[in-house]
């Protein structure tokens, strides 16, 4: 048995290769995230008449690379979470840490830990392009949420109280719209009150708004009494144009993205059996879909609550058996907040007959607070939506067998 070490970097890893009792067959060396270099590396293990394991720490993305060139060439690959790597690494009194120190201990750890090492399965290309695009799509909510406390400050500086006048529906849309048309108070007092509202009545009907007369008589009056911090003038003109530009790009890419996740998530046998569940609609089926994946990568149930990190390890020591035990949050935290976003849908809509909006109603009448409730409501949901799903490829499978 021969365990391949790889502390990986950006661009670069450490390369260690290591027998049991600590004999090392090659000292650590740098190798480059080229395809020469990896299928030099490739080739070194194959060399190998022993049985050859490949361990490295599982780093965002880094280490796709060496991962998928290896995997081509059938060499076994496992991906330890970078936190037990690091327990184990710190297991030294001296606590040193450089690239090749990290490679050797890496390689000690497939030796010691050489029979629970799992091989990494290569994802389905659906499932890694919805991953990939859910990525990008938290991405681009972030930039949206920044564009719009942006606008919303901007706005307080040159039409302060313009915000609270429009709270309608589509009411970002509208309060660009304006912002965009007027761009400041003074030019809003710079025409009577009538002509005003009739310019301000003939715009918002072309976009089709309702109550004008109302919403012009409100923003006549704001500029009267509101008082811009910001001057009228050419910069704040340009720096609110442009902000207000910015929000409407980053809405569109966001948009967009979400298209093409629902677009893959169609393609996919699970996404009807996703919607048909109470409360899941275009937008959350696809995210939900991306962050679990494939089902079959779970062994269980339980596999796919813990990867959600909303598990609570028991903790016993002698007499002492804990019974209060947080959740571990050591799992995919974009499947918590997607699942959250599940569990408000459910007390919004308050659909009858649904179990999990039942469960989450029975822990309330127990005494839990709204956040251990919701907790315990996606508890229960994933264990349905594995059920589910599980029972789809199962029957899938059996259809299959059935026809050859």
């Amino acid at each position: 048995m021969i365990s391949v070490g790889i502390d990986v970097s950006k661009g670069k890893s450490m390369v260690c290769i290591m027998k049991p009792g600590g004999e090392v067959l090659k000292t650590p060396f740098e190798m480059q995230h080229t395809m020469e270099e990896v299928l030099s590396l490739a080739t070194l293990i194959k060399s190998y008449d022993e049985e050859v394991k490949v361990i490295l720490e599982s780093t965002g993305y880094y280490h796709l690379p060496i991962v998928t060139v290896l995997l081509e060439k059938g060499i076994f690959v496992s991906t330890v979470n970078a936190l037990r790597m690091q327990k184990f690494c710190s297991q030294n009194i001296r606590r040193a840490k450089t690239d090749r120190i990290d490679s050797i201990n890496i390689a000690m750890f497939g030796i010691c830990y050489w029979d629970e090492l799992n091989q990494v399965l290569p994802p389905e290309d659906t499932y890694r392009e919805l991953k990939f695009l859910a990525r990008q799509y938290y991405q681009s909510t972030s930039m949206l949420i920044k564009a719009k406390i942006n606008f919303g400050v901007l706005c307080d500086q040159i039409m302060p109280g313009v915000q609270n006048i429009i709270h309608e529906y589509r009411g970002t849309q509208k309060i660009t719209g304006i912002v965009k048309r007027y761009l400041h108070f003074d030019n809003i007092l710079k025409m009577s009150k009538n002509r005003f509202k009739t310019d301000y009545c003939k715009w918002a009907q072309k976009q089709g708004y309702r109550n004008c007369e109302q919403t012009a008589e409100k923003l006549y009056t704001a500029a009267q009494s509101g008082i811009p911090v910001l001057p009228n003038s050419l910069s704040t003109t340009i720096v609110i144009t442009e902000a207000i530009r910015v929000l409407h790009e980053m809405e569109a890419s966001r948009n967009t993205i979400l298209a093409q996740m629902q677009a893959l998530a169609k393609t996919l046998p699970e996404y009807q059996v996703v919607r048909e569940m109470s409360c899941i609609g275009d937008v959350l089926a696809p995210k939900l879909i991306a962050e679990i994946g494939g089902i079959r990568k779970f062994c269980n149930k339980h596999s796919l609550i813990a990867y959600a990190g909303i598990d609570a390890p028991p903790y016993q020591s002698g007499s002492f058996n804990a019974t209060e035990r947080h959740i571990s949050k050591r799992g995919n935290r974009y499947l918590r907040k997607t699942g959250f976003e599940v569990m408000q849908s459910l007390i919004q809509h308050k659909p009858a007959d649904e179990p999990v909006f039942a469960f989450i109603k029975k822990k309330r009448s127990e005494g839990k607070c709204g956040k251990e409730a919701m907790i315990a409501g996606l508890n229960k949901f994933l264990r349905i939506y594995y059920g589910k799903i599980t029972e789809l490829y199962n029957s899938i499978e059996e259809q299959l067998n059935s026809d050859n």
